[in-house]
């Protein structure tokens, strides 16, 4: 390892502990290793630039980002919380079953865990606490877990983020998404009925079941997001990123046309924070190349990929340690420096270990959500902290029910990799 290597990755973490903004902890190591090593800034420029203008995958993600805030501004958050409520309301532990199957549903429009959180997850919350069956510190838990699905289920910003390192397909990454998220719904409301029980929280009013067709014609044209996304790009119709401009389009015309419900004052808002929103992760995309090409310029991939296969590590025992490392670096970075600068390390062992990249993405993704809600950096607690004001040592003190049956979850997905793997088979996927 060189000086300049080693100055790099100690101003990293440096700057990142001492509360710097990551993107701009990157950019700053990254142009001390280039000032050091005696290359000129603008290589900084070059490798920025030609990363950006050869990845046509990244305009899914201001796309998503757009979607996502149409979707909360509208009245399409409410209609779908009302069909969530007359579907699973009436169970033991109703509003937290409620919680998790709107993130179901709501993650196949947004792609994002903190447009999740932020958006519907407030709105649930609020619910939540007024019955008086839940404390705060409950709803808020259940809330960042259940957002932790968004970028499971196909659209997922982070899995096009991943398809962006590794040149693996979108399409394939969207389908192994899918059971993995339906299995994280699953545990969490196994969880959320569990507690409910023992806790004796109050059975909610249920709705009537003949107001069930009514509630769910309302939330139709909404629930068609998710079928006209991935029909479009399993049919052939769209590339990803089309699909992704599709959804935005797709969103505008339900809000502001089928639903009445944007005004173009909104309209202007959303697209100012989008920007803003884009604006952040393009800087965290921008420092991960640069990042990525000194990485590659100090061989790193192929030093750590000859270690390993030199020791005769089994696959599974590589699975194994990558996820708790992936783990313990989610107690402290964030969900993109993970897959843009640590995952690319362990992708040539994946090839030569003979890893399905696919699977292995979607296992990387699953277990960098989890980090999410991970004490102390969980960056979803902190969302939810600020758009309610529920003190975060009430969140944290009953996240960790939540967090133990994800982690079991992912430990499952690892061990068993034909969960994620089925669906991409039966659409013609050949590893």
């Amino acid at each position: 390892m060189t000086l300049e290597f080693t100055l790099c990755l100690a101003s990293l973490f440096l700057l990142a502990a001492i509360g710097l903004p990551i993107a701009y902890a990157i950019l700053l190591s990254a142009f001390l290793y280039l000032a050091v090593g005696g290359q000129n800034v603008g290589t900084a420029g070059k490798v920025l630039l030609d990363g950006l203008y050869q990845s046509f995958i990244l305009l899914a993600v201001p796309l998503f980002i757009v979607a996502a805030n149409i979707m909360n501004a509208g009245t399409i958050s409410d209609r779908l919380l009302r069909f969530c409520i007359a579907l699973v309301g009436r169970f033991r532990g109703g509003m937290g079953h409620v919680n998790v199957v709107a993130s179901l549903i709501f993650s196949g429009m947004s792609g994002s865990a903190v447009a999740d959180a932020a958006g519907i997850g407030k709105i649930i919350i609020d619910m939540m606490t007024k019955s008086g069956h839940y404390t705060r510190g409950y709803a808020a838990a259940i809330t960042a877990a259940s957002a932790t699905i968004g970028p499971i289920i196909p659209p997922s910003i982070p899995m096009v983020l991943y398809a962006l390192v590794s040149n693996t397909s979108i399409g394939y990454l969207f389908l192994g998404g899918i059971l993995p998220g339906l299995f994280m719904g699953a545990v969490l409301m196994a969880m959320n009925y569990w507690i409910s029980a023992r806790r004796g929280f109050a059975l909610e009013e249920p709705v009537p079941l003949q107001e069930l067709p009514g509630l769910t014609f309302r939330a139709f044209p909404a629930l068609l997001m998710p079928a006209i996304l991935l029909y479009g790009i399993y049919g052939g119709v769209t590339t990803p990123t089309e699909a992704a401009a599709v959804a935005a389009f797709y969103a505008l015309i339900l809000a502001a046309v089928f639903y009445r419900a944007l005004s173009l004052r909104n309209f202007y808002g959303i697209l100012v924070e989008s920007a803003r929103s884009s604006a952040a992760v393009g800087l965290v995309i921008g420092g991960a190349l640069i990042l990525n090409y000194i990485v590659a310029s100090e061989n790193i991939p192929d030093l750590v990929a000859q270690s390993l296969v030199g020791l005769d590590v089994p696959p599974l025992v590589f699975l194994l340690g990558v996820n708790v490392l992936i783990l313990l670096l989610g107690c402290v970075l964030d969900a993109s420096t993970i897959i843009l600068v640590i995952i690319p390390l362990f992708l040539p062992t994946c090839r030569e270990l003979g890893i399905d990249l696919v699977h292995f993405g979607v296992v990387a993704v699953v277990n960098c959500m989890i980090g999410l809600i991970t004490p102390p950096y969980g960056v979803l607690l902190f969302v939810i902290n600020a758009v309610t004001r529920i003190p975060l040592v009430e969140i944290i003190r009953e996240v960790w029910a939540f967090l133990g049956v994800l982690i079991l979850a992912l430990l499952v997905l690892v061990l068993f990799p034909g969960i994620t793997l089925w669906l991409p088979r039966v659409f013609g996927y050949e590893a």
